[in-house]
């Protein structure tokens, strides 16, 4: 009984930090952590990215960005530019509505802090 429970225990506490990822459907931008990276240009230093995935143009990504006092935990969502194969923030407050992204991303990138 008792190997049941922490089994159990140890795969809800994987899979709340479970990295999923595919390739962009028709394009050739890769769906990767360091990929996904270069979106962070902003005044906080991208310090580790926690979880992301990635549905055809559309990804989220759950990362960790500054530090010491100013460290927090941030969830982004973002589209490939096709033209520089290049990920970029988009708006949440634009596209975070049911139909307008893929539901994986919707549900991963839209809910958070």
């Amino acid at each position: 009984m008792l190997v049941t429970v922490l089994v159990l225990a140890g795969a809800v506490v994987l899979s709340t930090h479970a990295t999923v990822s595919a390739s962009p459907a028709g394009s050739t931008g890769a769906c990767t952590p360091d990929a996904l990276a270069h979106a962070f240009t902003g005044s906080f230093r991208l310090q580790s990215i926690d979880s992301f995935g990635c549905t055809g143009e559309w990804a989220y990504v759950w990362a960790t960005v500054g530090s010491g006092p100013k460290e927090i935990s941030v969830t982004e969502v973002l589209q490939l530019d096709v033209v520089s194969e290049a990920w970029r923030f988009v708006s949440r407050q634009k596209y975070c509505h049911p139909g307008l992204i893929p539901d994986f991303i919707y549900r991963k990138g839209c809910f958070s802090n």
